[in-house]
């Protein structure tokens, strides 16, 4: 476990300001008196009626302390208290949902590049380990001071073992929800953080969410509507699943171009197959650094190496 203590001391830490709160507890800024340095905190509050640490929580430290990576957020400590336990987090000073909804849009191509190579390098570390996300957003995608982007939240990840066998569906936030997950599929792959992806590259080139469903059924019909409703034909064995009707109404997919205007046909190709509905014919996140339109750029190449 490089670099993580474990430690006690309350008066380490002092706390700053509330940065968010979540399903999985608080979030706040706080001053290291250790080393003066600004760290965060993640709260995860023990019930007395709890058998302990939360298992979800025990999960995060267990992935976090052996992903070492400048793509992922760094885990240096952990804080144990009487009835709370904080994880303290390299600090950065703003998410990717905060930068798109207060920079000039749309984003030059070559910062979409920027944000794509360093989510996607991260993100093929992170299933080169065997490790699935499961919950990829612009919210939980930090940016330091110099706008480099990094994987944060790994409060629904998990190790994966091969063959996949059946995890739960209640994972990724629903408008980054893959819709193999939506259909009620419960032997998936990292395929299903490649479609987080594509809606991420997606809002990155036009500024808002891809596919803002209200519900499941309204997410799904979301997809369908840009990309056609699929079938055996587009994709075999769709018809098996849980949630899947016959009755679903049947659209045509629109062409990328159109929803795009303007942007290059190879950043569309790329797009196109991170959003494949079939999660068998989606790019992986290696043959996504290798794509043409990610190959070419030279950005940050001296900290993107491929693992």
């Amino acid at each position: 476990m490089i670099g993580l203590t474990i430690t006690r001391d309350q008066s380490r830490y002092q706390m700053i300001s509330k940065l968010g709160e979540g399903a999985y507890g608080k979030v706040y800024k706080a001053k290291d008196t250790k080393t003066n340095s600004i760290v965060a905190l993640k709260e995860s509050v023990i019930t007395m009626d709890s058998e302990g640490i939360p298992a979800q929580t025990i999960r995060e430290i267990c992935l976090l302390r052996d992903l070492l990576h400048p793509g992922v957020v760094y885990l240096q400590d952990v804080l144990i208290l009487e009835n709370k336990l904080y994880l303290i987090f390299e600090y950065l000073e703003q998410d990717l949902r905060y930068f798109l909804d207060n920079c000039v849009l749309p984003l030059p191509e070559p910062i979409i590049k920027k944000f794509l190579i360093q989510l996607l390098n991260a993100l093929n570390y992170c299933h080169s380990h065997r490790i699935i996300h499961r919950d990829l957003k612009p919210h939980n995608l930090l940016l330091d001071s110099n706008n480099d982007l990094k994987i944060a939240d790994f409060g629904l990840a998990r190790a994966f073992q091969i063959p996949c066998r059946p995890y739960t569906t209640s994972v990724q936030t629903l408008w980054y929800r893959a819709p193999e997950i939506i259909l009620g599929c419960e032997i998936y792959n990292t395929a299903i953080d490649l479609w987080s992806v594509g809606c991420i590259m997606a809002e990155l080139m036009n500024g808002y969410p891809l596919f803002p469903g209200r519900n499941h059924i309204d997410q799904l019909f979301t997809i369908f509507r840009l990309l056609g409703t699929p079938n055996e034909s587009t994709w075999e064995g769709v018809t098996n699943f849980r949630y899947y009707s016959p009755d679903f109404p049947k659209w045509t997919p629109v062409p990328f171009e159109r929803l795009f205007p303007g942007f290059s046909e190879v950043g569309l190709d790329l797009l196109e197959r991170l959003l494949s509905m079939n999660p068998e014919k989606r790019i992986s996140a290696r043959d996504a650094l290798n794509h043409p339109f990610l190959k070419s750029s030279g950005v940050l190449t001296e900290r993107l190496s491929i693992h």
